[in-house]
């Protein structure tokens, strides 16, 4: 079984988004700029292997999770290299994985290019801002460079969940803490039910996924 790590490693050196690895085919994908491209030169392997390989850089209770849920969102980091969103998932039987490359460097908001509107977001006192679009539009890229722009600028005490945390952040002007699904907290909705107890100013929701968040 190649290594996981090592792969992963190379789809960042690739300038890849995302690596998925397809078990009941022992192949791997990578995609670039929009393009899927099939790693031809990676040996077989089978789900077996992969599993064996890959668990051991999951928590026990992540792998319990999977086992009982058949779906698992992860975050995973390599140092120096770069942190990855996961999810493992079943396909006619078989184990799956994608990941997504989350960089170290949080890009900034003009880096963005992002327009005025939302530099108007982030000096509101109040409000409800919703980041919407479709798969890969950048919609965490944007969040946190609001959120960097935010923690940069202002004495506030910024609070997120997410599942699982993405970019993250150092405390700068702001305090900033981040909690994710399953490590600090069992729901969303949860989350939010004592959020307010803990005297945030800002409050970022990764996703809003059943009524009772919204």
């Amino acid at each position: 079984m190649p290594d996981v790590l090592g792969l992963l490693t190379r789809c960042v050196e690739q300038d890849g988004s995302d690596l998925h690895f397809k078990t009941d085919t022992g192949s791997v994908y990578l995609r670039k700029h929009g393009e899927l491209i099939h790693w031809e030169d990676v040996p077989k392997y089978g789900a077996d292997e992969f599993m064996a390989n890959f668990t051991k850089h999951l928590r026990p209770e992540q792998v319990e999770k999977f086992n009982k849920t058949q779906e698992l969102d992860f975050s995973l980091e390599i140092p120096k290299v770069a942190r990855f969103r996961g999810n493992l998932y079943w396909q006619r039987g078989f184990p799956q994985a994608v990941f997504r490359v989350i960089p170290f460097h949080i890009q900034n908001m003009d880096e963005l290019n992002l327009p005025q509107a939302c530099y108007d977001f982030i000096e509101r006192p109040r409000g409800l801002v919703l980041v919407t679009g479709p798969a890969g539009s950048g919609k965490s890229t944007t969040l946190a460079a609001m959120i960097d722009k935010i923690n940069r600028t202002q004495p506030v005490h910024i609070m997120t969940v997410e599942d699982p945390t993405e970019f993250v952040h150092d405390d700068h002007m702001a305090l900033i803490n981040q909690r994710e699904l399953d490590v600090d907290t069992h729901s969303f909705a949860n989350a939010l039910k004592y959020v307010l107890r803990q005297d945030p100013d800002v409050i970022l929701v990764g996703e809003m996924r059943d009524l009772e968040t919204i």
